[in-house]
């Protein structure tokens, strides 16, 4: 009994270390194009466990915009410290005399660095405005670089 607790206990470990994400917290800026709600600005995110992350994005071009997101955070094992990662959230911003609100998806690849701290990522945000003008931008591709803590 002793031996099979501790071959689990090895087990539970390896598969933990495997799949759990390499920070918990980042900081950092967003570069991308002017969409009608998220431009570029600032990025925080903040993992709940191993696989989910919230991030805020604060767009500050034009005006300002606030987008959530709700991520889930998958490995890439032929490359250490890729992640890809979908998600899906809301937004409201508020530009010139004009309030946008809708709805935002996100699709992209998370790289953390090993040896200092800096994750960068690639992503695809489209967003679904409901408020003001409805539409839908497809165009929102972004590159972020955060500190890690």
């Amino acid at each position: 009994m002793k031996k099979i607790i501790v071959l689990f206990s090895i087990l539970t470990v390896i598969v933990f270390s495997a799949t759990a994400q390499e920070y918990q917290n980042a900081v950092g800026i967003r570069l991308g194009p002017n969409s009608p709600a998220i431009s570029p600005g600032f990025t925080l995110k903040h993992f709940l466990n191993e696989t989910s992350a919230i991030e805020g994005i604060i767009g500050i071009s034009n005006g300002l915009g606030l987008c959530a997101l709700y991520e889930w955070h998958h490995p890439i094992e032929s490359v250490d410290h890729l992640h890809w990662f979908v998600g899906a959230g809301g937004y409201a911003a508020f530009r010139y005399s004009t309030t946008f609100i809708g709805a935002a998806g996100i699709a992209g690849l998370d790289y953390k660095f090993d040896q200092i701290p800096l994750n960068i990522s690639l992503d695809w945000k489209p967003e679904l405005n409901i408020i003001t003008n409805v539409g839908f931008d497809a165009s929102a591709i972004g590159v972020s670089a955060r500190f890690t803590f």
